[in-house]
This record gives structure tokens, C-alpha cells and sequence, in this order.
């Protein structure tokens, strides 16, 4: 299958976020540990493992359109001044993912590409569920 290479820039990345969001899920989630906050740690975990899935997704979805993945650079961690900066770092992030999602969904549908755009339609809708769950609550 060929895919359009502004869709293959797009799943890229979406690729490179996802990547992003895992390091700083779980670099945060060290930070919790190590306060002796082993809840929000297990929930900063959880995160991650979330992203992950969405992560081997794209891969999939890359390879499927016979690309090898590639996440190339990724964006630094955010851990702010410690755990009390976490919820807005974290909503920042998923809002970040939505738009992402949001615009790259968009453009797969102007070149029909009915299942790229399913997918990132659907990581749209868990991305903006992470980020309603973060302004529903403070770490």
C-alpha cells in the first residue's frame, strides 16, 4: 500500500509524541515514587503503558503502509518543580496530542485515506479522554 507522504509525516509524528509522552509518563512517574507517592506513580505508570499501546499502533500503521518506524528525536521530559506541576504539564501534553490527532485525522481524509484516518480519529478521542481525566483531577 502507498501511502501519501504528508499522512507518513503526520503518523511520524504522531510516532515522535507518543514516544514523548511515555518518557515523561514514566519519568514522572519515578519522581512520585521516589517522593513516596506511590499511587499517583502507579497512575503516572498506567499512563504510560496507555501511550505505549498508542505507540505500537502507529507503528503498525506505518509498517502497514510499508514504512520501518522511526521516532527520531524525542521532546525532553517535563517534570516542572515535582509532583504539584505534573497536572498542568500533563494537560498541556494531552492537549498538545489532540490537535495533533486532530489536524494529521483531517488531512487523511482530504486524501482519503479512510484507515489512517480511523485510526488517528480514535487515538484523538482516548488522547482527549487522558486529558478530561487530567483537569478532572490534581496529582
Amino acid at each position: 500500500m502507498t501511502a501519501d507522504t504528508r499522512t507518513l509525516g503526520w503518523l511520524t509524528r504522531a510516532l515522535q509524541h507518543e514516544f514523548s509522552a511515555l518518557q515523561q509518563y514514566l519519568a514522572q512517574a519515578t519522581l512520585a515514587r521516589l517522593t513516596g507517592d506511590e499511587a499517583l506513580a502507579q497512575r503516572l505508570r498506567d499512563e504510560a503503558l496507555e501511550e505505549l499501546g498508542h505507540a505500537e499502533r502507529l507503528m503498525a500503521r506505518l509498517i502497514e503502509l510499508g514504512v520501518a518506524p522511526n521516532a527520531g528525536t524525542l521532546a525532553p521530559a517535563r517534570l516542572g518543580r515535582g509532583v504539584v506541576d505534573f497536572g498542568a504539564l500533563n494537560r498541556q501534553l494531552e492537549q498538545n496530542a489532540v490537535v495533533l490527532y486532530q489536524d494529521a485525522a483531517d488531512h487523511t481524509r482530504r486524501v482519503r485515506d479512510t484507515g489512517t484516518e480511523a485510526l488517528l480519529r480514535e487515538l484523538a478521542a482516548e488522547e482527549a479522554q487522558h486529558l478530561r481525566q487530567w483537569l478532572g483531577s490534581a496529582p
